[in-house]
């Protein structure tokens, strides 16, 4: 969706400032909202792309006021409130072996890749109602597969709960000048994720 959250090249809002030194929390109510979107996720009612799509499907005056973990708090309160309670969370002793064992979302493929290393692709211009991963910014642009990175899980789908519809996942570089027009910088590139449903060839 064309969301607040997708703020890539967009004027107006000033330079990104890194927080030097910038702790993982700034407060304590920070960790508990973590740990409860962790210990309910983990029982089953949502997954990741579901729970990526409850926080950034927000009006933009509400998503812009909110800081970090606000955000995931609303996420995970309009998870609850569309989805319920699930019947088994993640208890606090299995948290360490969980996060160790992460969430693999690699797949074995079921067809070719339609690209290889070094072909010219473009992206479509897509403008979806749901969740995706392909920034506003890279759509209809001109770039170069870099790498294969396998075949994956498609968080466009698998946001809806539909299933998780593996897909053909590709590093794709772009030059400054191609995303950002003449304004960019001809000698910087942006090199992006980008699923198989995205592209075209160029």
């Amino acid at each position: 969706m064309n969301g607040a959250h997708d703020m890539g090249g967009v004027h107006g809002f000033g330079p990104v400032v890194a927080e030097v030194d910038e702790p993982l929390f700034h407060a304590e109510w920070e960790k508990r909202v973590l740990g409860l979107v962790l210990a309910l996720g983990a029982g089953g009612k949502w997954n990741i792309d579901i729970s990526r799509f409850a926080r950034e499907n927000r009006p933009p005056a509400e998503y812009l006021s909110l800081s970090y973990y606000e955000i995931w708090l609303a996420g995970l309160e309009r998870l609850l409130e569309e989805r319920g309670r699930p019947t088994r969370v993640l208890a606090a002793a299995d948290v360490p072996a969980t996060l160790a064992r992460g969430g693999p979302v690699d797949r074995e493929p079921t067809h070719e890749a339609r690209f290889a290393v070094g072909d010219a692709v473009v992206t479509k211009n897509l403008n979806p109602h749901g969740h995706t991963r392909l920034p506003r910014y890279a759509r209809g642009k001109h770039g170069v597969i870099e790498r294969v990175h396998g075949f994956h899980v498609f968080p466009d789908v698998n946001s809806t709960g539909t299933g998780e519809d593996p897909q053909w996942l590709y590093l794709v570089r772009f030059s400054g000048s191609e995303l950002f027009g003449p304004d960019g910088d001809p000698g910087s590139s942006v090199s992006i994720d980008a699923f198989e449903p995205y592209l075209e060839p160029a």
